[in-house]
């Protein structure tokens, strides 16, 4: 119980991160996928199933904010999660440049995949935002691995 608790507070609070980005400048959330952060970090701490559960749960929300179909982030979130959930249990990705490494890889692989969905189901090319969408991997794997460290460092130090 105690750990749906914790998934639903970070979607909550990445949900209104989100809504206040969109608000502020809706070119801010192609800057950054807070999305696949929070698929991630939970995908490292609980496992490839519980990634690949959380990462459709968030994708689906990610959809609701695109205004496009539903179910193309979903499916690549899911794939992103269960990808982070396994590799994490084979590889430490705990120290900070791996994580950013592992982070940059997956989100990239996120990104490739939902490109491709994208360009399947609509004619039309993928909004780029003046390409501000292509730096979404370098300035979302930097900031998820200093909230990672972060939330190792505070972990540790609860009794």
């Amino acid at each position: 119980m105690r750990n749906f608790v914790k998934v639903f507070l970070g979607i909550f609070i990445v949900f209104l991160l989100n809504t206040i980005l969109s608000k502020v400048s809706p070119s801010l959330i192609l800057l950054f996928n807070l999305f696949s952060l929070v698929t991630i970090y939970f995908a490292i701490e609980k496992g490839e199933i519980y990634g690949s559960c959380l990462g459709a749960v968030c994708g689906l929300l990610q959809d609701h904010f695109s205004f496009g179909v539903y179910g193309v982030a979903g499916l690549a979130k899911t794939i992103t999660g269960y990808l982070a959930g396994y590799i994490s249990k084979k590889i430490d990705v705990h120290p900070f440049f791996r994580n950013f490494i592992f982070i940059l890889i997956l989100v990239s692989i996120e990104f490739v995949l939902w490109a491709l969905l994208y360009s399947f189901i609509f004619p039309d090319s993928v909004y780029t935002g003046r390409s501000l969408i292509f730096f979404q991997p370098f300035i979302t794997a930097l900031l998820g691995s200093v909230l990672f460290f972060l939330f190792r460092k505070f972990k540790r130090s609860e009794p």
